[in-house]
């Protein structure tokens, strides 16, 4: 399983070299809540996390990076990124990443599951922006906290399903499997 997930926004004002993990502080990376992962967690997130940076493009959370503010460029780091990406043989993506750093790697559809965050206001299903990124860091923890390794969208959503009301659509062919997860 490979979790693809966004920079944070908000930055530490550190220039020393630091582990990726340790740089990204927003909502995200808070609810992800790395300190306090069990060993075996931290190690499952080491072999499953990618966080797609704006300066370094893809990479682990162990990976010795410097603090930064800047926007990405797709065009620079699209060739980047796809060199280290391509290369990852796994059954299954699990992509928490924002719009704006979906387009710099376009995942193989049929294994991917793109994580949509929604919430119920007077009995309608609305799409939430902020708040999504603190769903999806949850999301991230539990699955490497779970006992089971998701390897299927199925896998995935059963897991999911445990913590959250959630809905799977395969994919069509030209889009990603999508889950959606009803914050609560």
């Amino acid at each position: 399983m490979l979790i693809l997930l966004p920079p944070s926004e908000k930055k530490l004002t550190t220039t020393r070299p630091t582990q990726a993990i340790s740089v990204y502080t927003g909502v995200l990376y808070q609810a992800l809540d790395w300190p306090t992962l069990t060993l075996g967690a931290k190690k499952r997130g080491e072999s499953s996390l990618v966080i797609i940076s704006a300066k370094y493009g893809a990479v682990r959370p162990g990976d010795r990076i410097e603090s930064y503010k800047e926007k990405i460029n797709n065009t620079e780091m699209s060739p980047r990124i796809a060199a280290i990406l391509d290369l990852i043989k796994t059954p299954l993506i699990v992509d928490c990443r924002s719009s704006t750093y979906k387009t710099v790697w376009k995942s193989p559809v049929e294994k991917t599951v793109e994580i949509k965050v929604s919430t119920v206001v007077d009995g309608v299903r609305t799409v939430i922006t902020h708040m999504s990124k603190k769903t999806r860091g949850e999301i991230a923890r539990w699955l490497l906290q779970s006992r089971s390794l998701a390897k299927t969208p199925e896998d995935l959503y059963a897991i999911v399903s445990e913590k959250y009301p959630c809905a799977l659509t395969p994919s069509d062919g030209v889009n990603p499997w999508v889950l959606e997860v009803i914050a609560v």
